[in-house]
């Protein structure tokens, strides 16, 4: 009898014919020599929050929520060393306790750390990177059951870090912390010409720059978070503007009028415009993940690409065309971050400064049209996808985008040669 698992999206499901709770390397390590043995395919997962197949298979599923220990941390140096199914939502708190926080994070945290670091999690920051950064070492059960452990003088150290699941089972994780720190926010609405017109401004004068823009209209919200001195107090948003901007407006209602617009398509226009008028302008400081974080109740499907930042302009322009062509009305906002580049070879941001441009669609309407719409706009400027995110390109592509693929593809073949962690997205992602 086979078991049931569908991923947070609801974009994929399968039947593996196992799942086990693993809490210890060495019962990962039992359980990927019981698959061997057996010839079935054995894949990890954190909290299904990839919209990708990218964690699917049909033999044995590992779900690592009870491996969510801290096993040690260094105050002198800010390493952390966790174990890798503990999700950021546990994490970051217990960090706080020590004094210390992640340098930046995503807009959610659910996402176990080792499918953030995985799939190449990234939050914003112009001059900042992913989770993956602050990775200095993990360890990895290897396709024979092997335990490898990996740090920065590893040969393998570049690909060990955004590793799609490929290279093994991710089982404990190194991180290099900051000491813990407050962030000041300011959110509120603009005109889509005035933030285009002072995008490099913006992303050069603050720690944290993000915006929102609702299609079919003129209207974005922009978001500044930047550190603020020590001894600033917190303050943080009021229990009511929280409830209100956060619960009611941003989640019930908003889920509501998803819910009728996936019916009347025809009223998605007057409703981002509504929707993008209801916002208004807000400060607060409060503690760095705090500000990072949204809560997120809507369910919806996305596909995010990383492009060069000089393309953003024609990217949004041409995306604007084709909402103005009349091909499809969209109701959920396009949200746009900025990272700078790093040295992890299959990471988005691998040698290249990045905007990323993320597209949502509710999870009751169909997604295909609109994604293979924007793929075809994000791949004309160089367009390299979230790993944890739809898209529908395979290994022919991405070797033309990341100059060390082949040797990515090298190391996998040495620790997994029986392709024991494979399944059809991998297949298709690396040949």
């Amino acid at each position: 009898m086979t078991e049931h698992w569908q991923n947070w999206g609801r974009s994929v499901e399968n039947h593996p014919q196992r799942i086990e709770y693993p809490a210890s390397t060495a019962e990962v390590s039992g359980l990927v020599r019981e698959a061997v043995a057996a010839g079935l395919k054995i894949k990890a997962v954190g909290a299904s929050h990839s919209f990708t197949a990218i964690a699917a298979t049909d033999g044995i599923l590992l779900k690592l929520d009870r491996m969510n220990r801290i096993l040690g941390h260094d105050s002198a140096t800010g390493r952390v060393r966790v174990q890798a199914g503990i999700s950021l939502h546990e994490l970051n708190p217990r960090l706080k306790a020590l004094g210390l926080a992640l340098p930046n994070l995503g807009d959610v945290d659910p996402q176990s750390v080792a499918g953030a670091v995985s799939t190449g999690t990234h939050g914003t920051g112009g001059k900042l990177f992913g989770i993956a950064k602050t990775v200095v070492g993990i360890q990895l059960v290897t396709g024979d059951g092997e335990v490898l452990e990996i740090d920065e003088q590893h040969e393998w150290f570049g690909a060990s870090r955004v590793t799609l699941g490929a290279l093994g089972i991710l089982t404990e994780v190194t991180l290099q912390c900051v000491p813990a720190f407050l962030l000041h926010a300011r959110e509120e609405p603009m005109a889509l010409p005035e933030v285009l017109e002072r995008v490099e401004e913006f992303t050069a004068d603050n720690d944290h720059f993000e915006f929102y823009w609702f299609p079919h209209t003129e209207k974005a919200l922009i978001k500044r978070n930047n550190r603020v001195p020590g001894g600033t107090e917190r303050k943080p948003v009021g229990r009511f503007r929280h409830w209100l901007d956060d619960e009611f407006l941003s989640n019930t209602v908003y889920g509501g009028l998803n819910r009728v617009v996936a019916r009347k398509r025809g009223w998605i226009p007057r409703v981002n415009t509504m929707a993008a008028s209801m916002l208004s302008a807000r400060e607060y400081v409060d503690d760095s993940y705090n500000v990072f974080v949204s809560e997120r109740t809507v369910r919806f499907r996305e596909s995010e690409f990383a492009v060069p930042r000089a393309a953003l302009h024609d990217v949004l322009a041409e995306l604007k065309s084709w909402f103005g062509a009349g091909h499809e009305n969209i109701s959920f906002p396009i949200e746009v971050r900025f990272t700078a580049a790093d040295d992890i070879w299959m990471s988005t941001g691998h040698e290249r400064d990045n905007c990323y441009i993320a597209v949502h669609q509710y999870v009751r309407s169909d997604y295909e049209s609109y994604f293979a719409a924007a793929q075809d706009i994000f791949t004309a400027h160089e367009g390299r996808p979230h790993w944890g995110k739809i898209h529908t390109l395979d290994a022919s592509y991405f070797a033309e985008r990341y100059s060390r693929f082949h040797d990515f593809v090298s190391v996998r073949d040495k620790v997994d040669p029986g392709r024991i962690f494979s399944n059809p997205y991998l297949d298709r992602v690396l040949g």
